[in-house]
């Protein structure tokens, strides 16, 4: 028996323990329209991203205080470099706060809309999986991409995109 086979990579998401709460499919929902979600599996992602760091951050609070600054300093690092949260000078307790907004935010899909590269949440989609969408001059054609804060200010059209002509036009 192979343990841990290269081959075979891990499940990014966990499904939700009650999958038939009222409140939380009605959220489920309102989340997909709003961010332009393809199905629930890519919120389950999102929502599994978000457990993993609030538990990383619940883990630190019970370390030894020398052990627990170094850490705590690089996971605030981590998330603030990649814009989840505002300030550099935040705390754990602004990581326990978080909120899968704050993750779904940072997805490409959002940006490249926020930025005004597509009309709606739904042609920020197209625009990514076509191969329309460049991240530093590098094509990425995945929806959940999370982007970092460095990368925000590179993200433009493809060199070959047709729509790359008319925002050279427009310049």
């Amino acid at each position: 028996m192979i343990i841990g086979d290269p081959r075979k990579s891990r499940k990014k998401w966990e499904r939700p323990g009650h999958p038939w709460i009222k409140a939380r499919l009605e959220e489920e929902m309102r989340l997909l329209g709003a961010y332009g979600l393809r199905n629930k599996r890519e919120l389950w992602i999102a929502q599994t991203y978000l457990r993993r760091i609030r538990g990383r951050a619940r883990a630190l609070l019970s370390l030894p205080p020398d052990k627990r600054a170094a850490e705590e300093k690089r996971l605030i690092e981590r998330l603030y470099n990649l814009g989840v949260l505002k300030s550099p000078s935040a705390t754990l307790d602004d990581i326990l706060g978080l909120t899968i907004s704050d993750i779904l935010e940072r997805r490409l899909q959002t940006v490249v809309y926020r930025k005004g590269l597509a009309k709606t949440i739904h042609q920020a989609r197209q625009l990514i999986v076509h191969g329309h969408i460049a991240v530093g001059g590098r094509r990425v054609t995945s929806p959940g991409y999370l982007v970092s804060r460095e990368e925000e200010n590179m993200i433009g059209f493809y060199p070959t995109s047709p729509y790359y002509e008319k925002t050279v036009q427009m310049r």
